[in-house]
């Protein structure tokens, strides 16, 4: 084996050990995303969202990213139902929702679906 190719064996490798760190950041802050609003079935405003995971955090002593809210957002984003999204989630990937009898940006969980997901099955879109 050259060189090189050792090179690139060992970058692929970091690599895929970033995507298994990211998978698991991703996964964390979806359970964290569940937690928070099915404590709240009717919705929370994305600012009570955002403190709730932030308090939440500060309380067990995790870190806190400089980019939190970003993070918070994407994952919302990633499981929710009305997303412009380009890439379009299945309906047993749909968790979230914004709730449009409510103003303003209120986040919302659809609770039977993130049972299922959590439960590891999937629920179908009614």
């Amino acid at each position: 084996m050259t060189y090189d190719e050792h090179s690139e064996m060992l970058e692929q490798e970091h690599r895929a050990g970033a995507g298994a760190r990211r998978s698991r950041a991703d996964q964390s802050m979806l359970m964290e995303l569940i937690k928070v609003l099915a404590a709240h079935p009717a919705g929370l405003r994305r600012w009570s969202v955002m403190r709730a995971i932030r308090k939440e955090r500060e309380n067990a002593a995790r870190d806190i990213p400089q980019k939190f809210e970003d993070e918070v957002e994407r994952t919302f984003r990633q499981f929710c139902a009305d997303t412009d999204d380009a890439k379009a989630r299945v309906s047993r990937d749909v968790l979230f929702y914004r709730p449009r009898e409510r103003a303003g940006e209120v986040w919302a969980i659809f609770p039977d679906r993130a049972k299922a997901w959590l439960d590891g099955g999937s629920a179908e879109v009614n």
